[in-house]
């Protein structure tokens, strides 16, 4: 029997996108129309955010852990989070966390190397962008990464919270992504992080300029992964 995955949701698209992963995909691995139990919970994005604008990470712990403490009663048997921005407050949640957790970007690096990747491009809210989540974890594979400009992030967040997370996905707004993506070429990146878990329903991987590395679908997989390896104990 696969393991039960608990799924803390932070933004309905995202989450949306990686629970359907795992109910489709399930099936390479499980049989047709199979796939692990899953428990998803999310608060209010708005809850978050009043949060994320004042760097109160201790305040985003509070929230996912709440979550997670609701999902661990339901039964599941360990819990992903497919929202990168959040995961700044990770290391606070696993310490109190009544079950273990897969990190996405983690998942993310681990994936990078195994695909020969040196320099990666990161695109994802201001916050992800210019904080810590993704360095750490990159430093750890020793790859290098580059980000967007000032002007870039602050317009990347924009369509981020002003179109992606409400399900508004723009001609305009994928051709701005993919000129981001090709200055990030242009910068000796070979491929692009989608570290916002909206951005895989926006830019595809036909149209860029650089490879991408899908952090909802490639957390998803992952648990999929996890979830069959083993049984609970």
């Amino acid at each position: 029997m696969a393991q039960h995955i608990g799924i803390v949701a932070c933004s309905a698209e995202g989450a949306a996108l990686c629970y359907r992963t795992i109910c489709l995909e399930g099936s390479d691995l499980l049989g047709k129309h199979s796939h692990p139990q899953v428990t998803m919970h999310t608060h209010s994005l708005g809850e978050y955010m009043a949060c994320i604008e004042t760097g109160n990470w201790g305040g985003v712990a509070k929230l996912m852990l709440s979550s997670a403490d609701k999902i661990a009663r339901a039964g599941a048997d360990f819990l992903i989070c497919p929202d990168n921005t959040i995961h700044q407050a990770f290391d606070l949640v696993v310490e109190q966390s009544p079950l273990p957790w897969l990190h996405i970007a983690e998942e993310v690096a681990m994936e990078a190397k195994r695909r020969g990747y040196h320099r990666l491009g990161i695109l994802g809210t201001r916050y992800l962008m210019e904080g810590p989540v993704y360095p750490e974890k990159l430093a750890d594979m020793y790859l290098a990464y580059s980000i967007p400009g000032p002007e870039d992030r602050g317009r990347i967040s924009e369509i981020i919270f002003d179109e992606l997370v409400t399900g508004l996905f723009r001609d305009e707004s994928r051709a701005f992504f993919n000129q981001v993506i090709e200055r990030l070429k242009n910068n000796g990146c070979d491929a692009v992080i989608l570290g916002c878990t909206e951005i895989p329903l926006l830019v595809r991987e036909e149209n860029s300029p650089l490879p991408i590395l899908d952090s909802t679908r490639l957390l998803a997989k992952a648990a999929l992964r996890k979830a069959t390896s083993a049984t609970p104990s």
